[in-house]
């Protein structure tokens, strides 16, 4: 994948103060591991997409107020600002940014890579422990998937459909730092509605089993989530600037079951960096993450004579962030995943072993 960018201080350029300008984009080569061997939720890489050469974000973002509040308008990408933990930078799995259950239970994936929708976001930070930050985004990146049963990024090849008339998207976020200068700790509560129309998991209008009657799911209306997420390092390398050193991390998020196909998300694990004298930017991680499926999901599989009822999948994840030289790192890195696709039928366990080169100029 291959991504060019560019970001403008306006006021450098003639206009007023506080204006930037950010745009990017990607060329995707490859096949996705997940879909042609695994199959899984959790995308083996953060990277997987169809072959593209598309635009991602496009905005403008005003600072006002000392830098303490920012106002950001264009194409934008939920999870460039939202659900993220410092612990998940360190992994390849797709799951520890995005995770799987936003990008199950929203429409078409929501609004994340590689597909963004226009939006508005706020950023308020009253002082350097305080950080609160809501967005409204179009609710869909490819609603003319919906009735076309369509790949969302087939649907919106080149990330130019500016869609402006679905239902919205609403994000919320707070965050506390504590401790700074030593043990730092940072600790963000958060959720999501989405006013769009969804359907039962389970039950018809009538309140029969869809596995009987082959009907659609009930109508209801909105769907949310909620989530919690905490980094804690716990020893700290002696003398350095940055935060480096032990910390774990973990996050806990939760959705509605009659709507969804995961209500029930978790990650967590140990990071290591800075550890190693003369090597500050090396890194170590291991993690795991948990996605639970709707018990209405399960019990669908029930009554539709499936050999087995999806209930779980989850993933453990061990790699090695090595610094060749500035801004060249090369990452081994290996998964294990346990019931792909949340305990499908004939769906084996898989060990995925290989390694990420990443160059940044």
């Amino acid at each position: 994948m291959l991504e060019l960018y560019v970001n403008a201080g306006m006021h450098k350029l003639g206009l007023w103060k506080g204006l930037c300008f950010h745009a990017n984009g990607y060329q995707i080569h490859g096949n996705s591991i997940t879909a042609a061997n695994i199959g899984s939720l959790m995308p083996v890489t953060s990277l997987e997409a169809i072959d593209a050469t598309r635009l991602f974000e496009l905005w403008i973002e005003q600072t006002i107020i000392k830098d303490k509040l920012k106002v950001r308008v264009g194409q934008l990408a939920a999870d460039e600002q939202f659900i993220l933990s410092e612990g998940g930078g360190f992994f390849i799995n797709g799951t520890w940014g995005w995770p799987s259950i936003t990008a199950a239970d929203m429409p078409n994936g929501g609004p994340a890579y590689p597909l963004a929708t226009p939006g508005v976001s706020v950023a308020i930070n009253p002082n350097d422990k305080w950080g609160f930050l809501v967005a409204v985004y179009n609710g869909d990146p490819a609603p003319q998937c919906n009735k076309a049963g369509g790949d969302p990024q087939r649907c919106n090849p080149h990330g130019l459909d500016f869609e402006l008339d679905d239902p919205p998207l609403l994000m919320a976020e707070g965050g506390y730092t504590y401790n700074p200068d030593g043990l730092r700790g940072i600790i963000k509560v958060g959720g999501w509605n989405h006013f769009g129309d969804f359907e039962h998991q389970r039950f018809d209008s009538g309140g029969a089993l869809i596995a009987v009657t082959g009907d659609s799911g009930r109508p209801l209306d909105n769907n949310w989530g909620l989530y919690g997420i905490i980094d804690q390092l716990i020893w700290r390398v002696p003398g350095s600037e940055e935060p480096q050193g032990v910390g774990i991390f973990a996050r806990f998020i939760g959705a509605s079951k009659d709507r969804n196909l995961i209500d029930f998300y978790f990650d967590g694990g140990l990071t290591f960096s800075g550890m190693i004298p003369g090597r500050p930017n090396d890194a170590f991680a291991i993690g795991f993450a948990y996605t639970g499926i709707s018990d209405d999901v399960g019990a669908f599989d029930v009554d539709l004579g499936e050999p087995v009822a999806r209930n779980y999948e989850s993933l453990i994840e061990i790699c090695y962030t090595f610094e060749i030289k500035k801004g060249w790192t090369i990452q081994p890195d290996f998964q294990y995943i346990w019931q792909p696709g949340g305990n499908v039928a004939g769906a084996d366990d898989a060990i995925v072993v290989g390694a990420r080169s990443a160059i940044g100029l």
